[in-house]
């Protein structure tokens, strides 16, 4: 990836600008010192006059109002607002006319930022205050006063928060009255810029002590650059959060972020303190290193679509850079956006070449399950890797595509308006909608889809994943979303199997993962903790494997399941390895096939290649070819390949191949446990016993109450000591009370206690305790249920039960 810059032969301004900003991705406007505010096309390099400013006036910053929300169009969205030298910030057309001049501040207002919202509006000025301002230009709030100059500002991605400068220091105060405010020495000279990325909740920030740095949103430094050559005059998110721009004398850098997501060692970070914060630093990458004859950048500014900028520069130019040769790659194909219109695929098998021509400009692409998903700024193009000369096209509602995902049997494009769910034949599926949805600040670390599902991390409530049916877009079950205890950071839906069981594994704000299906059975939704320390993960694309890493170490769960099917053996079904030569905060790319690519922080990949014999044995028990699994791991003669059969035969309640699995990796207690199992007499009997080896006490106890098997119910809740339950349910049902009350009694003379629990003594007062009576009455029950399983023709099936 680098920049391709452009500049025109003369300044059209004659003296410096001083700030940029687009309207449209093919519009921007520019403002001067020589009072022009001047209109833009960088295709045609045409430039028109818009106005002329009173002489006075000398713009220093220019922000637009925010397009649409929701998809909404606003009704000021033609508007801007511009600050300048003479203490007012005024509200102008699109078309040049002032609507609105007010007097602001004392000394120039250098900056002014409108919220996501548009309701408000903050300036920052020379006399050290910082204002909030309603949207017509009243003033609400004066949110500080500093005793210096602030230069910059910009507002938290919620718009509750607002950052600014004061010296060396960065500022960050909500516009609650009371509440706490967070300030740090962030540079050892005057910080010139800042800036707050919606999407990554990252902050930037660039002085005059020749640095720019990198902060999450609690003021710990993620990165320092080196010691630039000259004051860094200008720093710039791009809108989804993937790169920023930074701007110098002679100089534009393009850069990764450093990263993805805030914090990846929050936990260690917290418990050694700030001062181990700087030995955790990554190194910094840039795409590409610029030093066009400009003077200093001052202002940056990226257009909506993440595709192109303009700078502000010194000398009166209008500096313009459009991103080329992104990259994608997919199994034996590698496709490279060498200009704005035009894409090059190359088949590394034949070595083969194709050229991809697009009537617009390339804002997104995609490429995974044998499909290329490019969305330019009106159609979208659907190509199939078997044949690149006939895509499919559609056109699109609105031309600014900030995220693409793609599933085996659709594809999800995210834009102004919402979320949208195509099929590859280029028909609309669904268009989920939530509460509260905002789609600028979505990307592939909160939306994740599979065939059947769709999951979204809420922005509002950072605990809460809505879920969807894909097919329909409405809610799934009973419409509640998922809702953690801690915040969550990155969410992942696994690809293969059936609906019910879907899993979507997350990983929250301490970095610890978890994994739960998407439907809930019963009242509460099973969430279980499955690693610590995990930085990232990701799903395969053909099996449910997870991969991720965690700490130093890189680690597979094989079968992620495992968890709810026997906790013990979850470890016995990881592959783990020394994760040290990623470096710190490794990125994972892709996981295709046995392939999987990790980006470091450098910004170098890695592949690497797993054992191929997880994914077979996933294809062969979805395809309930269990002789074929017991052969592979037979071949194989690998333990953890043994565990992963012992759990998948468990939770599809094969018994037999469960037995033979348990034997080869030494569970010889378990083997004698699957055994006694076998020999009960009635299907439910034994279905519930699978539940209980698996821990599902509760879903147990309900299906032996469903089946009638009543004492088996009592008996299961026996021996788990579970008194208080078993008499319960004696009671209600009106049988073997005196079991219960036997067995307790038992209970306490082996461990030579006294009964002290009311309902006990309640019940055993003039109740005497015949054994003989309850060893009659327990063997009648296993009469009747033998009796009652020959009689039912499932009870004369094979032990196997497929679920």
């Amino acid at each position: 990836m680098r920049l391709k810059t452009s500049l025109l032969k003369e300044p059209k301004h004659k003296e410096l600008v001083s700030c940029v900003g687009w309207t449209t991705a093919d519009e921007l406007y520019s403002c001067s010192d020589d009072h022009q505010i001047m209109k833009w096309n960088p295709l045609t390099s045409e430039t028109t006059r818009v106005v002329k400013l009173p002489d006075e006036i000398y713009p220093i910053d220019l922000h637009w109002f925010p397009r649409s929300i929701g998809g909404k169009k606003q009704s000021h969205a033609e508007s801007f607002v511009l600050t300048s030298s003479d203490g007012k910030f005024h509200l102008i057309s699109k078309l040049g006319r002032v609507e609105k001049s007010v007097e602001a501040h004392c000394g120039a207002v250098l900056a002014g930022r409108w919220n996501y919202e548009g309701t408000a509006l903050v300036t920052v000025g020379e006399d050290g205050q910082v204002k909030i301002w309603s949207k017509s230009g009243m003033l609400r709030s004066t949110l500080a006063q500093q005793g210096s100059p602030v230069y910059s500002v910009a507002w938290g991605p919620d718009s509750e928060k607002v950052l600014y400068t004061s010296g060396k220091q960065l500022i960050i105060k909500p516009l609650q009255p009371n509440a706490k405010v967070l300030q740090w020495k962030a540079h050892d000279g005057l910080i010139l810029k800042t800036d707050w990325n919606s999407v990554n909740d990252l902050i930037l920030s660039a002085g005059e002590d020749c640095k720019y740095k990198v902060w999450d949103s609690y003021g710990r430094l993620l990165y320092s650059s080196q010691l630039q050559e000259y004051p860094i005059t200008s720093i710039a998110w791009a809108v989804d959060g993937e790169l920023f721009a930074v701007g110098s004398f002679n100089t534009l850098r393009l850069c990764d972020k450093t990263g993805k997501d805030l914090g990846k060692r929050t936990r260690s970070i917290c418990s050694r303190g700030r001062k181990s914060i700087s030995q955790n630093l990554i190194l910094q990458w840039s795409y590409a290193l610029e030093k066009p004859n400009t003077g200093s950048i001052f202002n940056i500014s990226w257009s909506i679509d993440g595709t192109q900028l303009a700078g502000a520069c010194g000398n009166g130019h209008v500096i313009f850079a459009h991103i080329v040769e992104q990259r994608w790659e997919w199994k034996n194909f590698e496709i490279t956006l060498i200009k704005r219109r035009t894409m090059k695929v190359h088949n590394v098998i034949n070595d083969a070449e194709d050229s991809l021509e697009f009537r617009d400009r390339v804002i997104k692409a995609s490429l995974a399950y044998g499909y290329l998903v490019v969305s330019t700024s009106l159609q979208c193009y659907v190509f199939s890797t078997k044949n690149w000369n006939t895509p499919l096209i559609f056109d699109l509602k609105e031309g600014t595509v900030s995220l693409i995902l793609q599933a085996e049997r659709h594809f999800l494009l995210v834009d102004g308006g919402g979320l949208y769910l195509y099929s590859y034949e280029g028909r609309l599926i669904s268009s989920p909608k939530y509460p509260g949805m905002r789609t600028d600040i979505l990307n592939a670390q909160t939306v994740s889809l599979s065939n059947d599902t769709l999951a979204v991390k809420d922005k509002a409530d950072e605990k809460v994943i809505y879920i969807f049916e894909a097919l329909s877009g409405k809610p799934l079950g009973d419409g509640k979303p998922l809702t953690h205890k801690t915040e969550i950071v990155e969410i992942a839906l696994d690809q293969k199997g059936l609906t019910s069981e879907r899993k979507i594994a997350f990983i929250d704000k301490n970095r610890d993962l978890y994994i739960t299906s998407v439907k809930r059975f019963g009242k509460e939704q099973k969430i279980v903790k499955i690693g610590t320390m995990v930085q990232t993960l990701a799903w395969n694309d053909t099996s449910n494997i997870l991969c991720g890493i965690r700490d130093t170490r890189f680690t597979v769960w094989y079968y992620p399941n495992t968890v709810y099917v026997d906790k013990d053996l979850l470890p016995k079904t990881l592959y783990e390895k020394d994760g040290s030569e990623f470096s710190k905060n490794p990125q994972i790319v892709s996981f295709v096939g046995n392939q999987i690519t990790i980006r470091r922080a450098d910004g170098s990949l890695v592949h690497l290649n797993i054992s191929p014999y997880p994914g077979i044995l996933h294809d062969y028990v979805r395809a309930s070819q269990w002789e074929d699994a017991v052969r592979l791991c037979r071949f194989v003669k690998d333990q953890t390949l043994w565990a992963c059969l012992a759990a998948m035969a468990v939770a599809n309640k094969d018994m037999t191949t469960a037995e033979i699995a348990y034997a080869a990796i030494g569970e010889i207690d378990k083997v004698q446990y699957i055994n006694s199992i076998k020999e009960l007499p009635s299907r439910e009997s034994r279905m519930a016993h699978m539940l209980l080896f698996s821990g599902n006490t509760q879903e147990a106890e309900t299906l032996l109450l469903q089946s009638g098997l009543i004492y088996q119910a009592i008996q299961v809740n026996i021996n788990l000591y579970n008194w208080d339950r078993a008499l319960e349910l004696a009671v209600k049902h009106k049988t073997h009370v005196d079991t219960v009350l036997a067995y307790r009694q038992k209970f306490l003379e082996d461990f030579g206690k006294k009964e002290t629990n009311r309902r006990f003594l309640q019940y055993a007062e003039g109740l005497e305790v015949d054994w003989n009576k309850i060893r009659a009455k327990i063997q009648m029950e296993i009469v009747k249920e033998r009796e009652r399983a020959a009689a039912s023709p499932a009870g004369r099936t094979s032990v196997t039960v497929q679920q």
